[in-house]
C-alpha cells in the first residue's frame, strides 16, 4: 500500500521556506565534532545548539538559543552555564518549559520568566555529578490522544480525537500526574528526578542492571500501564541493544527507582552473513514514538554508508514439548507467551545517516486508518525523516521505511553521473543537518546544519501528490482540528495555505464547530476566532476581516470581565448569576428605550465601588466608540474591505454590546464620569440612549441566524446623520503582523539573518490595511489596557507573537477589577499567541 521508490512526487513533496543565518564573524570558526540538539515545542518554538567558536576564547560557551518560527530572527540565546557539551533538549507537554542535559551529567531546567518567549530563566535541576547524560525525557503525564484518519469525516471531535487510556508514570495524591523527568547516562545510570508541587526537587539515580556496561545511546519511551522502557547501545553493532523496563514510585517522601531486563535483540545487517562486517557501530537508537515502547528504529553506519532497521515487540507463543502436556494438561490447554523483537522493516545500504526525526502527530496506525490514509493522500504523522552527509533529505514510512519525498540540499547532487559523484567525495565534508526535528502536525521540518544555520522545510500533507483543491483543504482542515482540540499553536498548518483557500476553510472550519456539542463550543469560542483571524491574514481579499476577529475576542473578553463584577444582593439567591440574568433580559425585552430595559433589572447587583467604575473607564470608552464607529459605517456597508464589516450580521455580538450599553448606563448612574465621553454638536442630546435605540434596531436584523433580514431605510437614514451629530472615533485597529508567514506564500526562498529584523515588503495586502493602521510618528497604544503610551513609549512593552498586539510589561493599576482584568491575558495574548518582549525603541 505504500508509495514505491521512483514516486513522482517524491522531490516535490519538501521546500525550502526560510533559512536563518548567523552573522559571519571573522574570529569565529566551526567545530565539527560537537553534536548538535535541537527541540521543537507544541507552541511552536525551537530550542538548539551551534558549535561556533571564538577563536580568542579557549573554551565554547555552551549557548541554548530559543525562537520562535513566526520570528526565526529574533533569537534569545541564553547562556546555558553548562561547562560541557549540551548534549540532549526536550520540552515538556504544555511547551512552557525546557529541559537541557550535558555531557557533564547536568540537568537543568529553563522556564519563562514572566510568561515572555524571549526571556529565559535556569529554576531548578539535577546531577551526576561526570557522567555524560546520553537521553532525557519528562515523564510521561497520562495525556494520550489518537488521530483517526477514518473518522476525519465525522462530525464529533470526540471520534476524530479520541482519548486513548494511558497512565501517567506517577501520581500524586488524587491521580494528578507528577512532574518531573528522567536521564540515563553514558555509565549505565538512570536518574529520575521528580518536581513536588511546592517546588522542591526528589532525585534518585539507580544503575540500569547489576552488571553496569557503557552506553553510547539510549533512548526512553513509555507504556499504558504508567511504566518506563529504556533502550540502550553499546556504540557497536555486534553488541546487542538492551532493554530495561524502569518503574518509579515515592516511598516514604523519597524517589524508588526498580528495574528489569526486558527482551533484547541484535540488529539483522550483523547477522546476514553478505554485510556481516560492513556496519561496525550503532548511530542512532529511537523509539518511533515517546509513548510506543513497543517499536524501535535502528540505524548502523561505517565511514560513508547506514543500514536503517525497524523492529516491533510482539507477544508470542512457545511451543511446549509433548512430554509436559501429559505430565500436566493444564500447560497444553494454554500456549505460554512470551515477548520477543521482530524485524518489521529495513532499508537498503544508504549514505551515510548524519540526523534523525520523528514524528509527533499521534495517528492511529490500525489497518484502517492506515488503508484510509493511503487513499486520501493524508500522509502527516506517518513519515519519519533521515538526513544524510550529503545534505539531503529523505522521508520514509514509518513501518515499512519506503521512500515517500526527497529534498536536495544545496550541495547535494541530484543523481547526476559518477565523475561529479567522485569529484565531490573528495572536495570534504559537505554541509549537512546535524540535528533535525518534525513539527507537531509534521507539515514543516527544522533542521540546523553544520554551518549553524537554521532551515525550515515545508512538508506537503499529501507528500507532492496533486489533490483536488476539497481533499487538500479537508486535510489542513483536519490537522486545525486537531490543534483546536490540543491547544497547539497550528503555524506550521498556515505554511500551506493558499490565498485561494482561506474563505473556503474559514467557512469550513465554522460548520465543524457549530456540530460540536454547546459545552465544547463554549469551551473552544475564543480559539475559533484567533484561527479564523490567523487565516485571513493570508488572503488581501479577507484582510480586513482580522481586524474584526480581533476585536471580537476583545469583545468577549470584556463582556465576561465587566459581567463577573457584577454581585447578587442577597448570597443566597438560588437562580443564575447576575450576568446571566442580564444577557436573559435583554434578549427578551427588545425594547428600543435604554430606559425602559434596564427598568427590568435589579439595579443593586449593580453597584460598585467608585474607585473600581473610574479604573474601568477605558475600557468602556473602547465599547461605547466601538458601538458608535458600527452605526456609522452601516450606511456604506457594501464595502467589506473596511474593518467592522462583519460585526454588522453578527447578531450575538451585537447583542453582547447591547448588553453593555445597558450595564454602563447602570453604572453612569452612580459616577456619571466612568462613561463613554462623546463629542456632540448639541448640548441636550442624549448620546447613550441615541445609540442604543440605532444599535436595538440592527441587532433585531440579525438576532436570528438562519433569518437575517435588510436593515430598513429609516434606520440607514438616521444612521447617515450619526456623523452630523456625534464625532467619530478613530479606532485603533492592531497592526498587521511583522512575522515571516505571509511573506512564505509565493514559495519563494526567504534568507532570514539571526538578529536582524528583515526589511521585507510583504504581499499587496499590507499596502492597502496602511489606512487603518498608525503611522511611525503617531501616538502608539496599549490595545488591552487601552491606553496611549505616546509616540515615543517610555515603559517597557511586549508584544504578542501572533497577532502582534502591544501591552506593557508593567501594570500601571493598583485596583483589583483591572487586575481580574489584566489576569485574563497575563500568560497567553487574547488570541493565545505567546508574549515576547519589545525592544525599548518599538516606535
Amino acid at each position: 500500500p505504500f508509495p514505491p521508490c521512483g514516486v513522482p512526487g517524491a522531490s516535490g513533496a519538501m521546500d525550502l521556506a526560510y533559512v536563518c543565518e548567523w552573522e559571519k564573524k571573522p574570529k569565529s570558526n566551526h567545530c565539527p565534532s560537537i553534536p548538535l540538539v535541537c527541540a521543537w515545542s507544541c507552541r511552536n518554538l525551537i530550542a538548539f545548539t551551534t558549535d561556533l567558536k571564538n577563536e580568542e576564547e579557549k573554551d565554547l560557551t555552551h549557548m541554548v538559543h530559543i525562537i520562535d518560527t513566526e520570528h526565526p530572527w529574533d533569537v534569545y540565546s541564553v547562556n546555558s552555564g553548562h561547562t560541557e557539551v549540551i548534549t540532549c533538549l526536550e520540552w515538556d507537554q504544555s511547551g512552557s518549559r525546557l529541559l537541557s542535559a550535558d555531557a557533564d551529567g547536568h540537568i537543568k531546567c529553563w522556564s519563562m520568566t514572566d510568561h515572555l518567549a524571549n526571556s529565559w530563566e535556569n529554576t531548578v535541576g539535577s546531577q551526576v555529578e561526570g557522567d555524560p547524560v546520553v537521553a532525557l525525557s519528562w515523564l510521561h503525564n497520562g495525556v494520550k490522544l489518537a488521530l483517526h484518519v477514518e473518522k476525519s469525516g465525522a462530525s464529533n471531535f470526540g471520534e476524530k480525537f479520541s482519548r486513548v487510556k494511558f497512565s501517567p508514570s506517577l501520581t500524586l495524591f488524587g491521580g494528578k500526574p507528577m512532574e518531573g523527568w528522567i536521564a540515563v547516562t553514558i555509565s549505565g545510570l538512570v536518574t529520575v528526578s521528580l518536581l513536588k508541587p511546592n517546588g522542591q526537587v526528589l532525585t534518585s539515580t539507580e544503575s540500569l542492571c547489576r552488571l553496569r556496561c557503557r552506553v553510547a545511546l539510549a533512548d526512553v519511551a513509555f507504556t499504558g500501564g504508567g511504566n518506563i522502557v529504556v533502550a540502550t547501545s553499546d556504540g557497536s553493532s555486534t553488541s546487542p541493544v538492551q532493554f530495561y523496563k524502569v518503574c518509579v514510585s515515592v516511598v516514604n517522601e523519597k524517589c524508588k527507582i526498580d528495574t528489569e531486563i526486558l527482551p533484547s535483540l541484535f540488529m539483522r545487517c550483523t547477522t546476514d552473513p553478505a554485510r556481516k562486517d560492513k556496519y561496525p557501530a550503532i548511530t542512532h537508537l529511537k523509539f518511533l514514538a515517546r509513548d510506543m515502547s513497543e517499536q524501535v528504529l535502528l540505524c548502523a553506519s561505517n565511514q560513508n554508508s547506514s543500514i536503517v532497521e525497524c523492529w516491533s515487540l510482539r507477544k508470542e507463543g512457545l511451543p511446549v514439548n509433548n512430554i509436559f502436556q501429559q505430565i500436566s494438561p493444564v500447560v497444553g490447554d494454554k500456549q505460554p507467551m512470551i515477548l520477543k523483537w521482530r524485524i518489521l522493516s529495513a532499508t537498503n545500504d544508504l549514505d551515510r545517516v548524519s540526523a534523525v526525526a520523528l514524528p509527533k502527530l499521534p495517528i492511529s496506525l490500525t489497518n484502517t486508518d492506515l488503508k484510509v490514509a493511503n487513499d486520501t493522500k493524508f500522509f502527516p504523522g506517518l513519515g519519519l525523516a533521515l538526513a544524510f552527509h550529503d545534505g539531503s533529505v529523505h522521508i520514509v514510512h514509518r513501518l515499512s521505511l519506503q521512500m515517500m519525498a526527497v529534498f536536495y540540499g544545496s550541495s547535494s547532487q541530484r543523481p547526476a553521473d559518477e565523475q561529479t559523484i567522485k569529484r565531490q567525495r573528495t572536495a570534504g565534508p559537505l554541509v549537512h543537518f546535524k540535528a533535525m526535528q518534525l513539527s507537531w502536525t509534521s507539515l514543516a521540518l527544522a533542521g540546523i546544519d553544520s554551518h549553524g544555520k537554521l532551515s525550515m522545510l515545508r512538508i506537503s500533507p499529501s507528500m507532492g501528490h496533486v489533490l483536488d483543491m476539497n481533499m487538500s483543504l479537508r486535510h489542513l482542515l483536519f490537522l486545525l482540528e486537531y490543534c483546536m482540540v490540543t491547544g497547539y499553536d497550528w503555524w506550521d498548518i498556515l505554511l500551506h495555505v493558499q490565498p485561494n483557500m482561506v474563505q473556503n476553510l474559514v467557512e469550513k472550519l465554522h460548520e465543524e464547530y457549530m456540530r460540536q456539542n454547546a459545552a465544547l463550543q463554549q469551551v473552544l469560542s475564543t480559539r475559533i476566532v484567533a484561527m479564523k483571524a490567523s487565516l485571513c491574514k493570508l488572503s488581501s481579499s479577507t484582510i480586513a476581516r482580522v481586524c474584526d476577529y480581533h476585536a471580537k475576542l476583545f469583545l468577549i473578553a470584556i463582556s465576561c470581565t465587566l459581567k463577573s463584577l457584577l454581585r447578587p444582593h442577597f448570597l443566597n439567591t438560588p437562580d443564575k448569576s447576575p450576568g446571566d440574568r442580564l444577557t436573559e433580559i435583554c434578549s427578551k425585552i427588545t425594547d428600543i428605550d435604554i430606559d425602559k430595559v434596564m427598568i427590568n433589572l435589579k439595579t443593586e447587583e449593580f453597584v460598585l465601588e467608585m474607585t473600581t467604575l473610574q479604573s474601568l473607564q477605558q475600557l468602556i470608552q473602547w465599547v461605547g466608540d466601538f458601538v458608535l464607529y458600527l452605526l456609522a459605517s452601516l450606511p456604506n456597508q457594501g464595502s467589506p474591505v473596511r474593518p467592522g464589516h462583519s460585526f454588522l450580521r453578527d447578531g450575538a455580538s451585537l447583542g453582547m454590546f447591547r448588553e453593555l450599553m445597558v450595564v454602563i448606563r447602570i453604572w453612569g448612574l452612580l459616577k456619571p464620569s466612568c462613561l463613554p465621553v462623546y463629542t456632540a454638536t448639541s448640548d441636550t442630546q442624549d448620546s447613550m440612549s441615541l445609540l442604543f435605540r440605532l444599535l436595538t434596531k440592527l441587532w433585531l436584523c440579525c438576532r436570528e441566524e438562519n433569518h437575517i433580514t435588510e436593515p430598513d431605510d429609516t434606520l440607514i437614514d438616521e444612521c447617515c446623520l450619526l456623523p452630523s451629530q456625534l464625532l467619530i472615533p478613530n479606532i485603533d485597529w492592531l497592526p498587521i503582523n511583522d512575522g515571516i508567514i505571509s511573506k512564505l506564500q509565493n514559495k519563494q526562498l526567504v534568507r532570514l539573518q539571526f538578529g536582524k529584523a528583515p526589511g521585507l515588503v510583504g504581499h499587496t495586502v499590507s499596502s492597502q490595511f496602511d489606512a487603518f493602521v498608525r503611522a511611525p510618528g503617531q501616538p502608539k497604544i496599549d490595545h488591552l489596557r487601552r491606553l496611549h503610551l505616546g509616540a515615543y513609549p517610555t515603559e517597557e512593552c511586549k508584544s504578542c507573537t501572533r497577532c502582534g498586539c502591544v501591552t506593557m510589561l508593567k501594570s500601571p493599576n493598583k485596583v483589583t477589577a483591572v487586575k481580574q482584568w489584566e489576569q485574563r491575558w497575563i500568560k497567553n495574548c487574547l488570541c493565545g499567541g505567546l508574549w515576547r518582549r519589545m525592544p525599548l525603541s518599538y516606535s
